[in-house]
């Protein structure tokens, strides 16, 4: 199978122009972009590609089909009209999930049903059986259902994009790798950058900062469930495989500082940073912000201490202050901060350059930008 396929990847609130950015560099085409997803058009190694190699996209799914439904027939017959058997074999496992807003069709458990319904019908008339076992690979089959729209899609990720593989082990409040990634592209972190964190908990933003600078592709040490769907071939995966080991930039300049006044969190970092193969460009050390000596021609990212709790709360604004005394503010020494605190600026001493509206899991934030 070379034939061309929409794709659609799902991203974080705010991250759209910077995943755009990724989408276009692996070669799609045809980009629709749209509040928290961009749909785009490839081929099979375009889609292979998007697995491996966008840090921003949360999966890469493929899309099959947009049609109004108002009553569970005209959802049976939108979806039994779906050539699934171009994906799904008569021995593949196919679940369905999905969701529903805004819609006449609001029962999401009865959706999942005709969904499902309407998919075994279609493979059975094809594939001329009755019963299917499921015992091959899994084809999930996703739905959403907004405004009485359905989109139909199939997942070919798997487990999120977000799971890199080398964060096996992470602090009390890490930032979603995925969201890491768009701000250190958001900060323009190149080959001869050096990043630092003075609070760098897991590690996170350091080791997405140096795949960056290095060219390293952020789905290179782990499998998406495509890859044992027989529609696909297993060489071309191996193919993409290969050319993205090819473009790692081993010879780029880059270095990350890292610092944390948890021990526990940069025992952590280190760890993290040797199972994603980027150790020796880290240099993490046990300190308070207060101690942080931000060097020329640097660029601080980071995720301060935030609390939710009165107490907490007040911890953090006294952390903020003393941020606003260590760290740069623009010029040879840039910085930017992600931060729930609607006033940050006030505590931290400065007015940001520029400031952009983020997500971090359910929770709104702004990127505060020092340049």
């Amino acid at each position: 199978m070379n034939d061309k396929i929409r794709l659609c990847c799902p991203c974080h609130f705010g991250l759209e122009s910077v995943l755009k950015y990724e989408i276009q560099k692996i070669g799609g085409t045809d980009l629709k972009v749209s509040d928290g997803k961009i749909s785009f058009t490839g081929d099979e190694n375009i889609l292979a590609r998007a697995n491996l190699c966008l840090s921003t996209a949360e999966r890469v799914l493929i899309e099959l089909i947009e049609f109004k439904a108002t009553t569970f027939e005209e959802l049976f017959q939108g979806v039994k009209a779906v050539e699934l058997e171009r994906y799904i074999g008569p021995d593949d496992a196919f679940p369905v999930k999905g969701y529903s807003l805004n819609s006449a069709l609001h029962s999401v458990p009865d959706c999942q049903s005709i969904v499902k319904k309407a998919a075994v019908e279609r493979l059975k008339a094809k594939y001329g059986i009755s019963w299917f076992q499921e015992t091959g690979p899994t084809v999930q089959i996703k739905f959403s259902i907004l405004k009485d729209v359905v989109s139909l899609y199939l997942d070919t990720s798997g487990v999120g994009l977000h799971k890199r593989g080398y964060r096996r082990n992470s602090n009390a409040a890490p930032i979603k790798e995925t969201l890491a990634a768009g701000i250190i592209d958001l900060a323009r972190v190149r080959s001869d950058s050096i990043v630092c964190d003075p609070f760098c908990g897991s590690g996170t933003l350091l080791i997405e900062a140096a795949l960056k600078a290095l060219n390293i592709a952020p789905g290179i040490n782990r499998r998406f469930a495509a890859e044992k769907w027989s529609c696909f071939d297993s060489k071309m995966w191996q193919e993409e495989r290969k050319r993205a080991i090819d473009s790692v930039d081993r010879s780029a300049e880059f270095h990350g500082i890292g610092a944390d006044i948890d021990d526990a969190a940069v025992a952590l970092t280190l760890d993290n940073a040797h199972k994603a193969g980027i150790k020796s460009r880290l240099k993490i050390e046990q300190a308070d912000i207060t101690k942080f000596v931000q060097p020329e021609n640097s660029t601080v990212i980071c995720n301060p201490p935030y609390g939710e709790r009165l107490l907490e709360l007040r911890e953090a604004e006294d952390i903020y202050r003393k941020m606003g005394r260590v760290l740069g503010k623009g010029g040879s020494r840039q910085s930017y901060i992600i931060s729930p605190h609607e006033e940050f600026e006030k505590f931290f001493g400065t007015e940001a350059r520029k400031r952009r509206k983020l997500y971090n899991g359910m929770i709104k934030c702004r990127l505060y930008m020092y340049f």
